[in-house]
C-alpha cells in the first residue's frame, strides 16, 4: 500500500469548505470521487487543514493510501482530467508510511486580501473583502506587529473551535500594499498552527484599527485579555487564501 502525498490549488467559492459534509458539496468529497475513479478503488484523503466555506488555497497538501500503479508524477494529470477548473492537482509524490498531511505540517502561511476602495471591482469581489471606508494603513501595519510571538490567542478564535490548547506561535504578521493591485491591502499571517477563524478575526481586528475603533497600541492588551468581544469582526471568507504549508 502506497502513501501518496499531493499538493492542490483550489477556488473555494463553490464549496462548503474542505471537510466532508452530508448535505453540502466540499473539496474533500470532490477530490475523493475523482481519485476513486482514477485509481479504481475507494479512496479517502487526509487534508492539512479544514478550510471554511468560500476560503481558497494556493498550496494545499493532502495524502491518501492506494494500491494504484500510476506513477506519482503522472497522478496530477490523471486527476485533473476528472476535476473541474476550480480544483487543480499541482504535484504528487510517494511519501513515507508515517506521513500525515495534518500532523506532519510544521506551519502554515495565510494571506488575506482587502479591497479598500469606494466602489467594488467585479474581478476582485470573489477574492477579497471590499471595504469602502477610509483606513489608516500605517496604523494597521504597526498593529500587525503586536501579534508576532507566542501567545494565548483564545480571544481570536470563533465559537466551535475544539483545539486542546489555544497557545500559538505567530512567526509573521504583516499588512502591506500590493503595487500591481491598486487599493488592495494584503495581510499575511504565518504560524505553527491556527485556531478556528483566527486569521479572519486578526484581519477584522486590523480593520478596526484602520478605521479607529481600536487603538494600534492596544493589541497586546487585547490578546492578553482573551476576550473575543474586544477584537474586531470576523472578516468574510472570500478574501482568505492558504498560501503555503510547511512540511
Amino acid at each position: 500500500m502506497r502513501n501518496i502525498a499531493m499538493r492542490l490549488r483550489f477556488d473555494g467559492g463553490a464549496y462548503h469548505g474542505w471537510q466532508f459534509q452530508l448535505n453540502a458539496v466540499t473539496v474533500q468529497e470532490t477530490i475523493e470521487k475523482a481519485l476513486s475513479e482514477t485509481c479504481g478503488e475507494n479512496i479517502r484523503v487526509t487534508g492539512c487543514s479544514r478550510t471554511d466555506a468560500g476560503v481558497h488555497a494556493l498550496d494545499y497538501v493532502m495524502n491518501f493510501k492506494s494500491n494504484t500503479r500510476i506513477p506519482a508524477e503522472k497522478l496530477p494529470y490523471a486527476l485533473n482530467y476528472r476535476l473541474g477548473g476550480d480544483i487543480s492537482a499541482l504535484e504528487a509524490w510517494d511519501a513515507p508510511e508515517n506521513f500525515n498531511a495534518r500532523f506532519s505540517a510544521k506551519g502554515k502561511r495565510y494571506i488575506y486580501l482587502i479591497h479598500n476602495a469606494p466602489h467594488s471591482d467585479p474581478f476582485l469581489r470573489q477574492y477579497s473583502w471590499h471595504y469602502p471606508y477610509d483606513l489608516n494603513f500605517e496604523n494597521m501595519r504597526e498593529a500587525a506587529k503586536h501579534f508576532i510571538g507566542t501567545h494565548d490567542f483564545k480571544g481570536f478564535m470563533a465559537c466551535g473551535g475544539q483545539q486542546k490548547t489555544t497557545v500559538r506561535t505567530i512567526r509573521v504578521c504583516s499588512a502591506e500594499k500590493i503595487p500591481d493591485l491598486k487599493d488592495v491591502i494584503k495581510v499575511t499571517v504565518e504560524a505553527d498552527a491556527f485556531l478556528y477563524n483566527m486569521v479572519r478575526i486578526i484581519t477584522g481586528t486590523l480593520i478596526y484599527v484602520g478605521c479607529g475603533k481600536i487603538d494600534k497600541d492596544d493589541i497586546s492588551e487585547i490578546i492578553k485579555s482573551g476576550d473575543r468581544k474586544r477584537g474586531g469582526v470576523t472578516a468574510p471568507p472570500q478574501g482568505l487564501f492558504l498560501k503555503k504549508v510547511y512540511l
